[in-house]
């Protein structure tokens, strides 16, 4: 079990206090609520993804909240990004959304939100521990018990108000009359993706892995490894692009015409080419996303500015820099003037405003956009990250280099970079590099990893 600034995760199951067992669901519920004690309206939104352990978490989240007096709006099956909209829309003090995102199926987590539907702030997260630990919780008497709501119309709103944003052309979608390929892995995609492409007059979706059952097909982050499927479905039926996302839909990918990948960096790149394009400003992303961006940002006279690797980390900076749009380079994208939140469905309306505007292949989008290689390692650990033995190694790889210890360990060179971190959400390190071809990426991999341990 892991526990960061916006909520829980873990295995489900085994032990409590070492997994997400239904007792560690319990405790951290009631942490949350008495982190909205002094909340003026007491109402929380939930919802959940199609994971299997989905249902009964989420039961006994809400059964929780209403015991402390709250009113539980359920949204049911629903996206992270939908939450994040429906939390102001309906005054609520916050949100739960019951997801592990881009973790396999034995996964699950809450997701805590505040009332302006963005995660809790960095301090609001640290409360949340403290409370969780301490466990001096108080409930409400009989008489002052919340009650559950299931409502069934956040998807719709999400859906108005991404079809209102500047940007979004739907003539000119509807008018390019796409043949779209998409897999959902079997969560909630598969409802809200052609919900969101039915409205945007898309007249052709082909889809595999449709079944919003939460036993995942592949595995669920939709890196170009696992959508081997989709790529087949683009050539097969000669679609326009095929789309993924991850379980929560709040990451987004792509697929070219071709059946080749776009790459899960470059679709926060390219919508950022789009977006600048008609509204300059300054873009924000995390330290371990594409330098692309820095070109982008370039193109139309802007900056881009960075933060620590996590969605609060960059709202936090878009706000501080007055920028509209940011996100991170795993496909997420992050449209301020919608909400602050990583939102797959965003990116795919503006995606395809950009295709239809443009007349563009998704192939020849790519090549207008600047081309680098990226490398993405996973380092098991056997205990705690520690940095400074890998910042010996660091320093013994690459002599007299400059370190950032923003968040991790990041290094950049004259034509490349190197991140290392500890992962928010895995008991794992992340080591990211990124350089101008894939031999010189993977050789400063190489480079940091032959150093013996210190």
């Amino acid at each position: 079990m892991m526990i960061s600034v916006s909520g829980v995760r873990g295995t489900v199951g085994g032990r409590v206090g070492e997994n997400l067992t239904p007792l560690d669901a319990v405790a951290f519920a009631a942490a949350y609520g008495s982190l909205l004690a002094d909340a003026p309206n007491r109402r929380v939104v939930l919802g959940r993804d199609a994971r299997p352990s989905g249902e009964g978490l989420l039961a006994l989240v809400a059964q929780t909240l209403v015991c402390m007096g709250f009113e539980v709006i359920d949204l049911g099956l629903t996206t992270t990004p939908t939450l994040s909209m429906y939390v102001p829309r309906v005054e609520a003090a916050g949100g739960i959304m019951l997801t592990a995102s881009h973790n396999p199926v034995e996964w699950n987590a809450l997701k805590c939100f505040a009332p302006d539907g963005a995660f809790i702030s960095p301090e609001s997260g640290e409360q949340l521990k403290d409370l969780y630990f301490k466990k001096d919780f108080t409930f409400a008497p009989v008489n002052e018990l919340g009650r559950m709501v299931p409502d069934d119309r956040a998807l719709n709103y999400h859906i108005d108000r991404i079809l209102d944003l500047p940007g979004v052309d739907v003539e000119a979608i509807r008018a390019a009359q796409f043949r779209i390929g998409l897999d959902p892995v079997n969560s909630g995609g598969a409802l809200a993706v052609p919900a969101l492409l039915d409205r945007l007059g898309v007249p052709e979706i082909h889809t595999v892995h449709a079944e919003p059952h939460g036993w995942f097909a592949h595995n669920p982050e939709p890196l170009p490894e696992h959508l081997t499927d989709l790529a087949d479905l683009v050539r097969r039926e000669g679609l326009d692009l095929g789309l993924a996302v991850d379980p929560d839909v709040d990451r987004l990918a792509l697929v070219c015409e071709t059946g080749e990948a776009f790459g899960e960096e470059y679709t926060l790149v390219a919508v950022a080419d789009y977006w600048l394009s008609r509204q300059p400003g300054p873009v924000v992303s995390n330290l371990s996303s594409s330098r692309a961006l820095d070109d982008v940002a370039a193109r139309y006279g802007q900056k881009r500015y960075t933060s620590a690797v996590g969605e609060a980390h960059v709202v936090a900076r878009m706000r501080a820099e007055g920028a509209e749009l940011g996100g991170e380079g795993n496909g997420g994208v992050i449209v301020g003037p919608l909400h602050y939140g990583r939102d797959a469905l965003v990116g795919i309306a503006l995606i395809l405003s950009h295709l239809a505007r443009s007349g563009q292949t998704c192939s020849a989008l790519r090549a207008t956009l600047p081309d680098y290689a990226m490398v993405k390692r996973r380092i098991e650990l056997d205990g705690p990250f520690d940095a400074a033995r890998w910042e010996a190694q660091l320093l013994e790889a690459f002599p007299g280099v400059e370190i950032d210890r923003t968040d991790g360990l990041r290094i950049a060179l004259a034509d490349s970079w190197l991140h290392l971190r500890p992962s928010n959400t895995e008991p794992i390190a992340r080591l990211y590099t990124e350089a101008p071809t894939r031999e010189a990426a993977e050789a400063l991999c190489d480079q940091l990893l032959k150093q013996p341990a210190r």
